[in-house]
């Protein structure tokens, strides 16, 4: 079961509050802005900045 695309269609950056998109892999959410990534853990986006991935 992946995330629920209406579930994604709310969620915003908790750091920026920009937008965010799940990752082609559909394991993570990525804010552009931030450059960080959100991971999915049992089909729930886990969306606390100290858990971010900061991509480069």
């Amino acid at each position: 079961m992946a995330i629920d695309k209406e579930l994604l269609e709310i969620l915003v950056c908790p750091k920026c509050k920009g937008d965010l998109v799940i990752t082609p892999e559909e394991d993570g959410i990525v804010c552009d802005a931030c450059k960080l990534k959100y991971p999915i853990k049992e089909d729930i986006p886990i969306m606390l900045v100290d858990e971010a991935i900061h991509m480069d």
